[in-house]
């Protein structure tokens, strides 16, 4: 069914976010997106489309978070850490630690794991790209924010609001 609000928010799956809270939504009000880091990757972008030409969304949303565990990793360090194993790993103050024994796999080498540094600048990088898909119209505008989650609060991203900015 639409959702009765009309929009969709793509939001990282982090479980300490509550999209339905941080935008006071109600069942049924709006379509929500969940990946790792809440990334406009090909998978969520076709969420999206969906979303607009099926469901009737009109506006969009990308938010992502303070302390998101993107930031703490990269493409190399995910590769190498899945070369060793396909076993979980840990995290300390001298970075990612795989303590599983093989065997592992060298195709996390040819996944873009979309990991980044900046929150807001990923949210910019993320709103751009929607933005320019040939699959997305123009006329739907695209909203960047942040959620911080020490205070609980969404941070508008101007420079990505602008770029997401519907055009006539």
């Amino acid at each position: 069914m639409p959702p009765a609000r009309r929009f969709a928010i793509l939001t990282c799956m982090d479980a300490r976010l509550d999209p339905a809270k941080y935008a006071g939504l109600s069942e049924g009000d709006a379509h929500v997106i969940r990946n790792a880091g809440g990334r406009a990757s090909d998978d969520a972008i076709r969420s999206l489309v969906i979303s607009y030409k099926l469901l009737g969304t009109l506006e969009w949303f990308v938010v992502h978070h303070s302390d998101c565990g993107m930031l703490t990793f990269d493409d190399e360090i995910m590769s190498r850490l899945l070369d060793q194993s396909l076993e979980g790993a840990t995290v300390d103050e001298k970075g990612w630690h795989d303590h599983g024994r093989g065997p592992g796999s060298v195709h996390g080498h040819y996944v873009k794991w979309l990991a980044f540094k900046d929150v807001a600048a990923s949210v910019v990088e993320d709103v751009k790209c929607i933005r320019s898909h040939p699959l997305v119209p123009g006329h739907i505008p695209v909203y960047g924010y942040y959620y911080d989650v020490k205070t609980g609060r969404l941070v508008e991203v101007p420079e990505a609001t602008a770029a997401g900015k519907a055009k006539a």
